[in-house]
């Protein structure tokens, strides 16, 4: 497919993919007969994971290094896992402050809702 309908597919801009080629976390996308990018299915499941780890908010230096240790290979795997459990907590414990967040929010529109 289209560096377009990869961007479609994917949610993210084709300046984004190029980016992301550029960088390193996609490898280097075939190309058709005319010299365009060929998107495959397996590289949009990536992109997918891509965005997941950005939306958590992952850093993209770490997005790199767990795209580096990938390519190296099955030897890798327990660091690979260890970042991801580092990730999860991160994110764990942002959810924690976002519900402790949430609360207050809901506590000042009750407050309101109580003077109308």
């Amino acid at each position: 497919m289209t560096i377009q309908e990869a961007a479609q597919r994917s949610g993210l801009s084709a300046h984004t993919l190029r980016y992301y080629e550029r960088i390193g976390l996609i490898h280097s996308v075939g190309r058709n007969a005319s010299g365009h990018r060929d998107y495959a299915e397996q590289d949009l499941e990536w992109l997918a994971f891509l965005t997941k780890l950005r939306t958590t908010g992952m850093p993209v230096a770490d997005m790199c290094r767990y795209t580096e240790l990938l390519r190296r290979g099955p030897e890798t795997i327990g660091e690979r896992r260890a970042m991801l459990e580092r990730h999860r907590a991160r994110v764990r414990a942002r959810i924690a402050e976002l519900s402790q967040d949430l609360l207050a929010l809901d506590y000042k529109i009750d407050m309101y809702r109580g003077q109308e």
